[in-house]
């Protein structure tokens, strides 16, 4: 078994990664290569900008490439919820813009031509309970009515056509979710985003930011300096760099993925439509297929930090909550397994915006895929100075009460959400 990435392993490798010493300077500087960054690197150079993007290891090496593999709309919380705690207006401008940010990456995927197993294949929302069935047909009601979109309700006995399990109690199914290769899909964005002009510097960290007035600020970075016109910290939930700001405001989670040995008979009997699959559990799975017919098989297993000891202790848990569910493929071999962080707000809605001359578009709470391409674009027009509307600015935006980024909390929230998952 690889304690790696699948997609990570099996995805081309960026071979077009710029070399030798930073430039003296550039019009924007990027820090971060995941999805984000890369996104916003693309828009950049395909309009012309002089954009140099420095990454501290591989392109897509963190949460673009640890993640489930699957691109869905919708937000953490259900649009009925939304709109009790937003209003109606402000709900149906957040979950429009998921919508709008999977269309956007299939949009991507046909305009570079990216060899990345794209596939709108439905997302299956599944009720682990049955009183949960109840959340899930408000949700289907409000997105009916509010948004008109082609959502789905299905009971138990429907459920079980879509794939063989007796555990669930009913599910929402949206035709329009979509899943892609991560690694492919990741090296293609950034080979695209270098063939129209972008320089990527990999194992670039950053050291230090100095403002130099205004948007300007220098860059220090393991390789040396850069003076950029303007920075678009696309970084994550990064504990390493000059990012304090951030990191006192976003909590980082583990999440963690096993994929099996190519099944494809199984694979055939037991999720016969090959959708994304994700239960309604705070400690619950989320799972899919792959093209070379294997199951991603994912879930928080434990509220705790990626590392190799961590990676196998949550990947039994994992293995072991794959027989409960899905009882054909008890046994199957597991040749892979890895963690990675979600990057949780309190919201658990994603940030974007400026604060001290420094733009950034980051904690997309567990629902990254699809909004941090978007948001690359996005904030790409933000950057250039075009009249374009930001989702997710905020007003206000503090820091965590007593917490200063350590996580010293994180097993009395698995304490806590097992509870509800038990009691709720």
């Amino acid at each position: 078994m690889k304690l790696e990435p699948y997609w990570l392993d099996t995805a081309p490798r960026f071979s077009a990664g710029a070399t030798g010493d930073l430039p003296a300077r550039a019009d924007v500087v990027v820090i971060g290569a995941g999805f984000t960054g890369l996104s916003a690197a693309r828009s950049l150079a395909r309009a012309g900008v002089d954009v140099v993007v420095v990454e501290s290891e591989r392109i897509h090496a963190q949460a673009s490439g640890r993640n489930g593999g699957h691109c869905s709309p919708g937000t953490a919380q259900g649009l009925a919820d939304l709109i009790d705690k937003y209003g109606l207006d402000t709900a149906k401008r957040y979950y429009v813009a998921y919508n709008d940010a999977v269309d956007f990456v299939e949009h991507v995927v046909d305009e570079e031509g990216i060899d990345c197993d794209f596939s709108r294949c439905g997302k299956l929302k599944l009720a682990s309970k049955a009183k949960h069935f109840a959340g899930l047909a408000r949700n289907h009601a409000a997105l009916r009515k509010h948004l008109g979109l082609p959502v789905e309700l299905l009971s138990a006995s429907e459920v079980r056509h879509e794939l063989a399990s007796e555990a669930f109690h009913g599910g929402l199914l949206d035709p329009r979710g979509a899943q892609m290769h991560m690694g492919k899909f990741g090296t293609g964005l950034a080979s695209a985003a270098a063939r129209h002009g972008a320089r990527i510097y990999e194992h670039t960290a950053v050291t230090g930011l100095v403002s130099l007035g205004g948007d300007r600020y220098r860059v220090t970075t393991v390789r040396g300096q850069i003076e950029a016109g303007r920075v678009l910290l696309a970084t994550g939930r990064s504990d390493q760099g000059p990012f304090q700001w951030w990191q006192r405001r976003i909590v980082p989670v583990g999440s963690f993925v096993i994929v099996t040995e190519p099944i494809p008979d199984l694979l055939d009997q037991v999720l016969p439509r090959r959708r994304n699959y994700v239960t309604s559990l705070n400690f619950g799975n989320y799972f899919r297929t792959t093209a070379d017919h294997r199951l991603v098989w994912g879930g928080r297993a434990r509220f705790a930090r990626s590392n190799p000891a961590s990676d196998r202790k949550s990947g039994r848990i994992l293995e072991a909550s794959l027989a409960h569910l899905l009882p054909a493929l008890k046994g199957v071999r597991i040749d892979y397994c890895w963690g990675g962080l979600v990057e949780a707000t309190a919201d658990r809605l994603p940030k974007a915006g400026k604060h001290d001359g420094l733009y950034f578009a980051l904690a997309y709470s567990g629902h990254g895929t699809q909004m941090a391409v978007y948001m690359g674009d996005l904030m790409a027009d933000v950057l250039m100075g075009k009249d374009r509307k930001n989702p997710w600015s905020y007003d206000r935006w503090p820091a965590l009460p007593g917490y200063v980024g350590r996580a010293w909390f994180l097993p009395l929230a698995g304490v806590y959400f097992r509870f509800k998952d038990i009691f709720y």
